[in-house]
């Protein structure tokens, strides 16, 4: 067993660094694999987080160092690498392939997140950060005074709605429904605030600009009608699509794509498990990607009592 792990952790946001502050209690031998050289995954972008526990108004980058801190504090070994493949020998014993090296444990937690889910229409990719963005906190100061747009209906698009008013002089908030399915405190907000516009039952079908977006064309669903916004900008926040595509072949996902996995985190192979976002759960936030991160070890210890002892 030499040179095998206890543990190892793939993914670095709230259910990563969870689960490396638990398995330094538990004085698991452990590495945090992670991609980016800043952790906190997606936490990272968000400019304040209001329904962490105890901490309310927090800005999400102090917040992820904290996490970060907290777990280095207590000891945890972090590895900058780009995992490209998890595997399962014949001993049981769980092999992580980056493009340098080869890492064994008897025992992996996924926690690698998720990405932000494209538009997929003319202009989109033409225009990726020439005034297209999937991150309102990153550069939203760059359309200070400016019309811009923003895509979607839920948490994340209601919140950069109500962030970009502050400094823009207009915000279209572009919905395909009729209603957001945002919480009920951020669609308050929404539609107390003069500076945005609420666009109901309409998608994006184009975003025109030479080099930067000038205008969108926009479709209502239930009256085919199309019509130009002028703006200067597109916030895309239309939901996140999982990190799985290393682990095709190996674990069982659903057709979303995300890994399926119950409250106590096991995969459908013994010794893996999937924790945060990247797992099949009904509500995807800090606060459960964190409880994740715990129910993932200690779901592990029991695994390694078990088969390794």
């Amino acid at each position: 067993m030499d040179n095998i792990y206890d543990l190892i952790i793939i993914g670095s946001g709230p259910a990563g660094l969870s689960a490396a502050i638990y398995a330094q209690r538990a004085r698991l031998s452990c590495i945090i694999m992670e991609k980016n050289y800043v952790s906190g995954g997606q936490v990272i972008n968000t400019y304040e987080v209001d329904n962490y526990p105890g901490m309310p108004k927090s800005n999400g980058f102090q917040l992820a160092q904290a996490f970060r801190a907290h777990a280095e504090e207590l000891g945890a070994e972090f590895v900058s690498q780009q995992v490209e493949e998890v595997r399962v020998a014949d001993s049981s014993i769980k092999e992580v392939k980056t493009a340098k090296n080869l890492y064994r444990a008897k025992a992996v937690i996924i926690a690698t997140g998720a990405k932000h889910r494209l538009l997929q229409v003319p202009g989109e990719e033409e225009l990726s950060g020439s005034g297209v963005s999937y991150c309102a906190t990153c550069d939203g100061a760059f359309f200070k005074n400016k019309t811009v747009a923003v895509v979607g209906g839920g948490d994340v698009a209601a919140e950069d709605a109500i962030f970009l008013a502050r400094g823009c002089e207009r915000v279209y908030l572009i919905h395909r429904r009729d209603t957001l399915r945002a919480a009920k405190i951020l669609q308050e907000k929404v539609l107390q605030d003069d500076k945005i516009i609420p666009v109901w039952d309409s998608v994006v079908t184009k975003i025109h600009g030479e080099d930067t977006v000038e205008a969108v064309t926009i479709r209502n669903v239930k009256t085919d009608e199309k019509k130009d916004l002028v703006l200067d900008g597109v916030f895309v926040a239309v939901g996140i699509t999982p990190h799985t595509e290393c682990f095709e072949g190996l674990l069982e996902c659903n057709e979303g794509g995300y890994i399926k996995a119950g409250e106590d985190t096991k995969t459908n192979v013994p010794g893996i498990f999937a924790a945060g976002d990247v797992r099949t759960k009904s509500l995807r936030q800090i606060i459960t990607a964190a409880a994740d991160g715990a129910n993932a070890v200690t779901a592990v210890q029991e695994y390694l009592l078990r088969d390794f002892v």
